[in-house]
């Protein structure tokens, strides 16, 4: 039936997500970049192995910057206050929320950045030659991630 919850199991979509900045509040992101992961790894040979290869251990994890892009609205430069709030060795971090959201807005994954700083913002760029909107980009440095699902 048109418009009814479909049964069948899908990929879930990504174009449904909220972002929340600690105690700024929700803010409209257009886009997210750079949830990742890794992993730093030490190669090491055993004398006694038997193998002619070696094994591989995972050590510290590191993190990516994440960055989100939203078009830009007439007063609304609470991010740019937020950059600026930086002094030396004084940063207002926030702990950032970006949740996957399914079609009734119920959180499916949550990643959880933790002690998120505004590393950078990006003023996109200006063409008098386009009718294009204004974007900003916020690129957050952040201490830790983790994933939670939901669904």
């Amino acid at each position: 039936m048109a418009g009814e919850k479909q049964d069948a199991v899908w990929p879930v979509p990504n174009m449904h997500f909220k972002v929340t900045l600690g105690d700024k509040g929700e803010v409209a992101f257009q886009k997210v970049v750079g949830l990742n992961v890794k992993f730093e790894v030490v190669e090491y040979r055993a004398g006694n192995s038997v193998e002619a290869a070696n094994v591989k251990m995972p050590l510290s994890r590191t993190f990516n910057d994440v960055t989100l892009r939203k078009g830009m609205f007439a007063k609304d430069v609470h991010l740019f206050k937020w950059l600026n709030e930086i002094k030396l060795n004084t940063i207002a971090r926030q702990n950032v929320t970006i949740q996957l959201l399914d079609e009734e807005n119920n959180a499916l994954f949550t990643w959880n950045l933790k002690n998120a700083f505004p590393r950078e913002i990006i003023f996109g760029e200006f063409d008098a030659m386009k009718a294009t909107f204004a974007v900003e980009e916020l690129v957050l440095a952040h201490e830790g991630l983790n994933l939670e699902e939901n669904g």
